[in-house]
């Protein structure tokens, strides 16, 4: 078990960027696909971005794409969602996952949270 705290959440005007990070505990961090979900008031929890053990492999909603940047910091046990051009639409929660199945489906192991917040 993999125990996983997300913090850089914040406010942004619409245009802007944060830069979320996940910060995890346990000795798996580094063996297993990790990534980033989020949940927007009175929805379901959405795929967001997801990232291969060794970095190689990187792979985004079709929101997201080309805005938002994954990565990872094996040694830190760290993944960071670089987030630019925010949208209103980008406002939720944001939560880290471990370990994250082929098909971006969630697995067991998640973060308390982040709250982003866009303003137009």
């Amino acid at each position: 078990q993999v125990q996983l705290v997300e913090s850089g959440g914040g406010l942004a005007q619409a245009g802007g960027s944060l830069r979320l990070s996940c910060t995890a505990s346990g000795r798996t961090f580094g063996y297993h696909r990790t990534g980033w979900f989020r949940q927007a008031p009175g929805t379901g929890r959405e795929f967001v971005a997801a990232i291969s053990w060794n970095s190689a492999s990187t792979y985004y909603s079709d929101s997201v794409k080309g805005r938002f940047t994954i990565s990872r910091d094996n040694a830190k046990k760290t993944m960071f969602l670089q987030m630019n051009n925010l949208k209103p639409d980008d406002t939720a929660v944001y939560y880290c996952n471990s370990p994250v199945g082929l098909t971006n489906s969630p697995g067991a192991d998640w973060g308390q949270g982040t709250q982003v917040t866009v303003s137009s």
